[in-house]
């Protein structure tokens, strides 16, 4: 295997350790300027002059440093611009992950030459590199043909992400088809017969999925598709999704759901969910992408697989569907959470198939026929996971050979359940329980985090320590912790709390006086300001300077940052220096980043620098898509987040080291360290990434 090194972040949940994948041992914070890509939001203009033509593509951008979202021109040049200058734009999503992955490849060819025997129209929805519709153009014998022409014989690929489509263009040339197909940068539902395309296609071959079937659109765009841009009854490939679930009993899942509960059992007095306002602060009734198998010690199978919902794609869709299934208990247990993964038949005689299910599931009678496309040992992507939806509150109990009454639905874009057992109620909130406007809605592992003793704890004996130094202090909560704010002001000692809550905002506000009761404290000694860090004088406090500036530190949206994005804290203390006391208490006083080498197999193979994917020419790719391991000369791999427990096979090589310190009792100021990594001599393993 390829050297190359990574670097992960450690980030301390309950019962596990998570990190987070980055790329470089070195960095100044006084080039400290991250930003996470929201590939969605782009703009594009051209322009020329007597030197030649630039393309320039406007892409918003998330600063984590400060929390802003913001427009940046990328120049590009041209498309007969050098390669080497690209730079790595796409690498934040999901493209590199997806195109190393070698079944997914396979069937999609295998079934793409199985239904495109002749020249024919061939539309492909979401062409991404256009890897599909080379495939369907290589059908059709354009290969080594010359440009194809009239009704009988065409390939429309259409694709609404610019950047990428200006990377397909590149794949084809690379591939001698950029004259074999007509890529259109628009969404499908703006295509029209007649202006984008000459007539109805009589194949449709995409690629829409996410982890749970529904979330990229596929009902609304096949709708579309079937209503205005195919023929009746065309080929499709994929022809079919089923999905599938089944009930686990998992304390780990319990802790990512069930706050109430848990801090029921917490010894603080703080009430984060009091007593008839559960919802109050929650996470989202909706599906979660996660790679189960790292979980699977930990889970307790309650039932056998079971099918949910079938997905034609060789047919108009409907909008809303609902069943209900009785599903036998194979054990006893408490059902807290339903695990669902989908079954792709790529071709109409049932003979290719795809399965995201985990590698538990072994051949039933249901998927005996299946047996090759089940999940292997080495067959791990991060494109698509299992789904988990979680059962309300402490979960269901259940008794083994009872029946457990199931009702799911489904809507255009999400699935989602209802669950009884035969002497319980049906729960009728599976649409939203906490919807409301007002509710604020947290991730999985953030409400774990905030169900967690220890760490409350931890937070508290802090908080307490630095309120002794001092009298009547004013405190300025500088993140989105609701947990601190409510800490600090149910304590008593502070003369005023202000929370700036950058993220949260009035959600914040209305959440402190929805628990304020509950919690033993009075809304007139806190402050939501409106304001930003920047905007604060001291007429906001009354002519008061802060003296004690407390953070976790936690920004409400940002769930996924490298380990420097994490810095904002330290900038936005420095931003407020004038407002600070001068024996102003910082907390927390200190950054440490720490480091260590490990193994990671599987996430370098779906991170790992393409050359030919079912014969197709994709080198020109891997430095957009971020891709690691033999890139040219002077290019490094980009730094993203991921979390190690999920990354299929791991082992540590070296001992956790220290890179360097941040003093956020002083503004920032330009650093930098370095550190020597001393493999641990049992292990033969290659290096592919240090762990944070």
């Amino acid at each position: 295997m390829t050297n190359a090194l990574l670097f992960w972040k450690p980030i301390l949940y309950p019962s596990r350790h998570r990190a987070i994948t980055l790329s470089r041992v070195l960095f100044s914070l006084s080039q400290l300027n991250p930003r996470a890509t929201t590939p969605a939001a782009t703009r594009r203009m051209s322009s020329s002059s007597a030197f030649g033509s630039t393309q320039r593509i406007f892409q918003l951008k998330l600063n984590p440093l400060t929390g802003n979202s913001e427009w940046v021109v990328i120049e590009e040049e041209n498309e007969s611009a050098e390669f080497g200058k690209q730079q790595p734009l796409l690498a934040t999503t999901s493209y590199l992950d997806m195109l190393n992955d070698t079944p997914r490849n396979k069937a999609f060819r295998q079934a793409i030459e199985k239904a495109i025997t002749k020249p024919c129209h061939v539309l492909d929805i979401g062409a991404g590199t256009g890897l599909l519709s080379m495939m369907a153009a290589r059908a059709m014998s354009f290969g080594d043909s010359e440009e194809s022409s009239g009704m009988n014989g065409m390939v429309t690929a259409c694709e609404s992400y610019l950047p990428m489509v200006k990377l397909a263009r590149k794949v084809l040339r690379a591939n001698g088809m950029e004259r074999k197909m007509h890529i259109i940068n628009k969404r499908s539902d703006e295509l029209e017969i007649g202006l984008d395309i000459p007539s109805r296609a009589d194949v449709l071959v995409s690629e829409i999925l996410d982890s749970e079937l529904l979330g990229e659109g596929l009902i609304p765009t096949l709708q579309h598709a079937h209503e205005k841009l195919l023929v009746e009854n065309p080929q499709t490939v994929p022809y079919r999704a089923t999905t599938y679930g089944q009930l686990v009993e998992c304390n780990y899942l319990w802790e990512l759901h069930d706050l109430v509960n848990r801090e029921a059992k917490a010894s603080d007095g703080i009430h984060l969910v009091p007593s008839g306002t559960d919802t109050v602060l929650c996470i989202k009734r909706q599906q979660y992408a996660m790679h189960c198998d790292a979980i699977k010690e930990e889970i307790k199978l309650l039932s056998e697989p079971f099918k949910i919902f079938d997905f034609d794609f060789w047919k108009r869709p409907d909008s809303f569907r609902e069943t209900e299934l009785h599903v036998k208990a194979t054990n006893d247990g408490t059902i807290h959470a339903i695990i669902s993964w989908w079954l792709l038949q790529l071709d109409s005689e049932g003979t290719i198939f795809y399965s995201t299910g985990p590698k538990w599931i072994g051949s039933t009678s249901d998927v005996e026929k299946i047996g090759s496309s089940l999940p292997r040992a080495d067959d791990w992507c991060d494109h698509w996971k299992q789904t988990v939806w979680f059962t309300p509150d402490a979960g269901l109990s259940v008794c083994k050979d009872k029946e457990v009454h199931l009702n799911a639905f489904h809507t255009e874009t999400r699935i989602s359940y209802e669950v009884k057992t035969s002497s319980q109620n049906k729960d009728a909130d599976h649409l939203d329980s906490c919807s409301q406007d007002h509710h604020i809605f947290l991730s999985p592992e953030r409400i774990a985090i905030y169900g967690d003793n220890s760490w409350r704890c931890s937070m508290l004996k802090a908080i307490e320590r630095a309120m002794q130094q001092k009298l009547h202090p004013l405190c300025l909560i500088a993140d989105d912790s609701l947990f601190l704010t409510i800490a600090v002001a149910r304590l008593g000692k502070a003369s005023r709390v202000i929370s700036l809550f950058p993220g949260l905002q009035n959600k914040g506000a209305k959440y402190l006086q929805a628990v304020a009761a509950a919690n033993g404290y009075s809304m007139d000694c806190i402050e939501v300001t409106k304001k930003g860090n920047l905007q604060l004088t001291l007429n906001d406090s009354y002519q008061r300077k802060v003296d004690l500036l407390i953070a976790e530190p936690f920004y409400h949206g940002n769930d996924s940052m490298l380990p420097w994005e994490y810095l904002r804290f330290w900038k936005e203390r420095t931003s407020l220096d004038s407002f600070l006391s001068e024996d102003v208490l910082v907390m927390p006083c200190k950054g440490i980043l720490r480091a260590c080498a490990m193994y990671l197999p599987d996430l370098w193979q779906s991170r790992c620098c393409l050359k030919e994917i079912e014969g197709f020419d994709h080198m020109v790719v891997n430095t957009t898509l971020g891709a690691c391991g033999d890139l040219p000369v002077g290019e490094e791999s980009p730094c993203l987040p991921f979390f190690v427990w999920k990354c299929g096979k791991t082992k540590k090589l070296s001992n956790i080291i220290t890179i360097m310190e941040f003093d956020f009792l002083k503004p920032i100021c330009p650093c930098s360290g370095k550190a020597q990594v001393l493999y641990l001599r049992h292990f033969q393993y290659a290096s592919n990434c240090i762990s944070f």
